[in-house]
């Protein structure tokens, strides 16, 4: 009975750790594919709070400006929380199937009234 219970804690211990590192690579390569589609003209926001628009894109860094006084600041990739083009792609998606709920929604009001 002991080692059938403890067979058990292990194997669920073993589950839980294999979750959490599939779910950490996961976090991690989103991260990277943002960090890697920045481009000059998007919009950012650093972890640090700062807003700009970038201005130049090198191998590790990225130069942004921060103000209309072309304040400009010179940030690591990796300091790099969101990016406006991933925020409006989400959006864009929640607003394509918010478009799409509606239209299911009207299509059979409408064959309704049709029939009638």
């Amino acid at each position: 009975m002991n080692q059938t219970y403890s067979m058990v804690m292990l194997l669920i211990l073993v589950a839980m750790m294999a979750f959490i590192y599939f779910r950490e690579n996961k976090q991690k390569k989103k991260a990277q594919a943002v960090w890697d589609s920045l481009k000059k003209g998007d919009t950012i926001t650093s972890i640090g709070g700062i807003v700009g628009k970038i201005v130049a894109v090198n191998e590790q860094t990225i130069i942004i400006e921060t103000s209309e006084d072309r304040v400009r600041m010179e940030l690591l990739k990796t300091a790099v929380n969101t990016s406006a083009m991933t925020n409006n792609a989400d959006t864009k998606k929640k607003a394509d199937k918010e478009e799409k709920k509606e239209e299911k929604e009207a299509l059979p009001e409408a064959t309704e009234k049709a029939e009638k």
